[in-house]
């Protein structure tokens, strides 16, 4: 297992190849270990729009997609490329401004395989994390106090190790974006760098946005007037 932690990613504050866009904006990043970018694009339902060469001529593909639709489309921007990590080769997915699909999709991507995401909203950020293995959602968190999935607490050492705290959701001092990052590293081998980003030959579509009906779960954050906080996860047949 790699030995990634969140002082790796500190490049993604100050990115030359453009990812504090996708910071901004919000974005969904996967990794899928055998599937190739082609497969994972034609399953996420994704219009092929041809090849962009680096994470520069993918935002510019979206900023002209959001000119075009007078900034609101119903079709999200995604680039995936050939990565190299643990057992071979993987794809790498970044979706800018939106989720990559349904957790269905995932699921069926990991099926026989393993499957990694991470992805923030943008603005006031929400940052989710899912580990998928074989179809089967393991670990997902925003808050890593607040943990999901069949096997919630089998990465508490890693998340340790990288510097979030499974018992606690602040860690003074860590950036906890570049922490999932390192997390991301840990599962996949997948060292993702500016220079990666700002190099890969993106394989691009057009993914239909889903529907807000398909979240599985939000989480909900309440404070007390004593400023205390309790992070409490509603499933979607609980709302």
């Amino acid at each position: 297992m790699a030995s990634a932690t969140a002082a790796d990613y500190g490049w993604i504050r100050s990115s030359s190849a453009g990812f504090g866009y996708a910071l901004d904006l919000g974005h969904t990043l996967a990794l899928v270990r055998g599937v190739r970018p082609d497969e994972l694009l034609g399953m996420a339902g994704a219009e092929p729009r041809g090849v962009s060469a680096g994470l520069g001529e993918l935002i510019e593909r979206h900023q002209e997609r959001l000119m075009a639709a007078e900034f609101w489309d119903e079709t999200i921007v995604a680039g995936a490329c050939t990565v190299e990590g643990e057992r071979g080769d993987w794809t790498l997915a970044l979706v800018l401004g939106g989720d990559l699909g349904s957790p269905s999709l995932m699921e069926t991507l990991s099926i026989g395989t393993r499957a990694v995401s991470h992805s923030s909203n943008g603005g006031k950020p929400l940052h989710f994390f899912h580990w998928y293995e074989n179809g089967e959602l393991r670990t997902t968190f925003e808050w890593p106090k607040v943990r999901s999935g069949s096997t919630p607490d089998e990465l508490n050492a890693v998340m340790r190790e990288v510097g979030l705290d499974p018992t606690d959701d602040e860690a003074p001092g860590v950036d906890r974006k570049a922490a999932v990052f390192a997390l991301t590293e840990r599962l996949t081998g997948v060292r993702v760098t500016d220079e990666l980003l700002a190099d890969a030959e993106f394989r691009t579509g057009d993914v239909p946005e889903e529907p807000a009906g398909s979240w599985e779960s939000v989480t909900v954050d309440i404070a007390d007037a004593q400023g205390g906080r309790t992070f409490v996860q509603l499933r979607r047949d609980q709302l």
